[in-house]
């Protein structure tokens, strides 16, 4: 492995257009905090903190706190369709809300005191109509063509995707995007990364589970280098204890990772939203160098870690981003 290894500083300029998310399988992020988590028990729990959720929806809410501005674009259903609206309209979070006949589905995590330990229930969704698919489309579209201050600079679509969506639909996305020369951010897993790969995504964001498993490689670079041949421009991958690495079509043979030097307990949960946020946010002032963007992405979600809910950061971000190690490398040997 050769290595090139330095401290950095965050440096994520602003700018002052909108970041636009997609998020068409959106939740009621509900979260329980319990003494301890005992599985086959009768726990008595406080009332859930419950709030609008789903990744892009997350990821333009870590925006918002940060002075961003950002514009979120979401499904909304039945009684958890109204309570995600209502919760969106106190937030100031500027909002499209699509109307579908499902239900807006439900994500609990259960945060165990004792452990520091999360454990988390999606469920999955119900399946749109096709008119809603198309509404969809049409909302993006419409907003991809906003111009002045309203315009975007960059669109992040994030999350799972109902079930008997489209398929290709996230690459329908990017195509979108690219139509109107807006960079595009990808979290997705299984066929709907790989399709966007293969639409030219600006940039995508597994982690090292999703990615290993999608492309079949148990291998970290091998995998997210096999996303660039495919088309991708950047690969973020989040590892958990071991960090996050950063791979670009302009430089395959190499890769960038950064590290805490002491990994930090709290709460995972958005902490990918978080990574996401920072990363579009790179994209959107015009500086996707992979190296600011992997710093930035890193320090904002190790910051969402140290937060009780998804959706928020820390202050202590650009602290962090100075203690990261950070380093860049290459499987073969130098010469």
């Amino acid at each position: 492995t050769c290595r090139h290894h330095w401290k950095g500083t965050e440096d994520v300029p602003s700018t002052a257009k909108s970041i636009l998310t997609l998020t068409v399988n959106p939740a009621i992020d509900a979260t329980y905090e319990l003494q301890e988590l005992m599985p086959g028990q009768t726990h008595r729990v406080p009332p859930a903190n419950e709030r609008a959720g789903g990744k892009g929806i997350n990821v333009a809410r870590v925006l918002h706190t940060q002075g961003v501005p950002c514009f979120a674009i979401a499904t909304a259903g039945g009684a958890g369709g109204h309570a995600l609206r209502q919760d969106l309209d106190r937030s100031g979070l500027r909002h499209h809300i699509i109307p579908v006949a499902a239900e807006t589905r439900r994500s609990i995590a259960f945060v165990d005191c004792t452990t520091r330990l999360t454990s988390i229930f999606n469920e999955t969704g119900s399946p749109l109509l096709e008119q809603e698919w198309n509404d969809i489309r049409h909302a993006v579209r419409g907003a991809l063509a906003r111009q002045g201050e309203s315009r975007s600079g960059v669109l992040v679509a994030s999350g799972s995707l109902p079930p008997a969506a489209p398929a290709g639909f996230y690459a329908e996305i990017v195509a979108l995007c690219h139509a109107h020369d807006v960079p595009a951010v990808i979290d997705a897993t299984g066929q709907q990364l790989i399709d966007s790969a293969k639409a030219g995504a600006d940039l995508v964001k597994p982690n090292h589970h999703e990615l290993m498993e999608t492309l079949g490689d148990s291998d970290l670079p091998s995998a997210a280098r096999k996303l660039l041949s495919l088309g991708a421009k950047a690969v973020l991958v989040s590892a958990g204890a071991a960090g996050m690495y950063g791979f670009t079509s302009a430089d395959p043979e190499f890769h960038w990772r950064a590290r805490l030097p002491r990994p930090f307990a709290g709460n995972p949960t958005g902490a990918g939203d978080a990574a996401v946020a920072a990363a579009a946010l790179a994209f959107n002032a015009g500086t996707p160098d992979i190296r600011a963007v992997l710093q930035a992405a890193t320090a904002w979600g190790s910051a969402a870690v140290l937060m009780p809910f998804a959706g928020e950061i820390s202050p202590r971000h650009r602290e962090i981003a100075n203690e990261l190690e950070i380093t860049r490398e290459k499987d073969a040997p130098c010469l």
